[in-house]
């Protein structure tokens, strides 16, 4: 008898979900980058667990919202809860202990205040949901044990694990009990599929990722990649046409860099990276547009399964 079912991964931005998704999965299906709030839509990592299929849909961070995309987001990441035959809420064990010191950074804080808001969203649907200890071989065993009697006495989640999504510690057990609570049934994808994403958002995300890790410091949460053509050549290859937007003049240089060193770095990695992933010769063409507005345009939402009216 197999088993499928969709386990929704929620937690604060830059809890590890993109990470923890990658390493239950056992392929890179989310990208990840040292900037929070990366994931911005619901992405679907098909991992396998013997017989069992888990559907794992990594959510963007829930946390105070304060733009149309921020509404839109954290919609999504509460409508893939409701939607799944399990939750895993996904803690940073390291910040929630940080955030208890005297002279705590604001963004511990911030963290701390983005998981009580989860713990009271979950109580309003009557939800409960597997509580997971993220990055717990930065922290004594005996502060992770206070932290986590803490959060279990909230009285909504119905167990714990101690994880390491970056060394995979405590990974497998988690697996394990995710792939006992679904349901039976048909798989719902191929065995060899490890991702649900069309080609086109793949390579935006791709794009995105490189952009983020090469400016992640100069550039604030104020850009997008979208792919304005995908071409299937004769030869096999494909060519893609991609917008990088900003929202000011003043942040095109940051993008291409002296030269055009920068856009060049950004490109050559992501080609690369999507050469693997579709096992193809990629040409990737990119143009970096200013649009102080990118973020009302409905069709970027509707690309990414984002309601604009959120």
């Amino acid at each position: 008898m197999t088993r499928a079912g969709f386990v929704a991964v929620i937690g604060a931005p830059n809890a590890g979900k993109s990470t923890l998704t990658n390493r239950l999965v056992g392929a890179k299906v989310s990208i990840v980058t040292q900037k929070v709030q990366t994931t911005r839509f619901p992405v679907r990592g098909v991992a396998m667990a013997g017989d069992t299929q888990i559907i794992l849909v990594d959510t963007p961070g829930i946390f105070a919202p304060r733009r149309r995309l921020d509404r839109a987001m954290v919609q999504s990441a509460w409508t893939g809860a409701q939607d799944a035959d399990a939750i895993v809420h996904l803690v940073d064990a390291a910040a929630e202990l940080a955030a208890r010191e005297p002279g705590a950074k604001s963004a511990d804080k911030r963290a701390v205040h983005d998981v009580q808001s989860i713990i009271e969203g979950l109580k309003a649907n009557g939800q409960t949901a597997i509580l997971a200890l993220n990055k717990v071989d930065s922290v004594k065993r005996e502060r992770l044990l206070e932290v986590a009697q803490s959060l279990f006495d909230t009285g909504v989640y119905s167990e714990a694990f101690m994880i390491s999504a970056s060394t995979g510690s405590g990974v497998d057990d988690l697996k394990a009990r995710l792939a006992a609570l679904m349901p039976e049934g048909p798989w719902l994808y191929p065995e060899d599929q490890t991702a649900d994403l069309p080609a086109r958002l793949l390579a935006a995300e791709i794009t995105r990722e490189k952009l983020y890790l090469r400016v992640h410091e100069e550039l604030p949460y104020a850009a997008a990649v979208e792919t304005a053509a995908f071409q299937e050549r004769k030869d096999g290859s494909v060519r893609i046409e991609q917008n990088i937007y900003v929202e000011r003049e003043s942040q095109r240089p940051i993008v291409l860099g002296k030269n055009g060193q920068t856009l060049k770095w950004i490109g050559q990695h992501a080609r690369e990276e999507l050469e693997q992933l579709l096992e193809r010769k990629v040409h990737l063409f990119l143009h970096v547009k200013v649009d102080e507005r990118w973020q009302d345009r409905r069709e970027l939402y509707g690309d990414v399964g984002l309601d604009f009216d959120a």
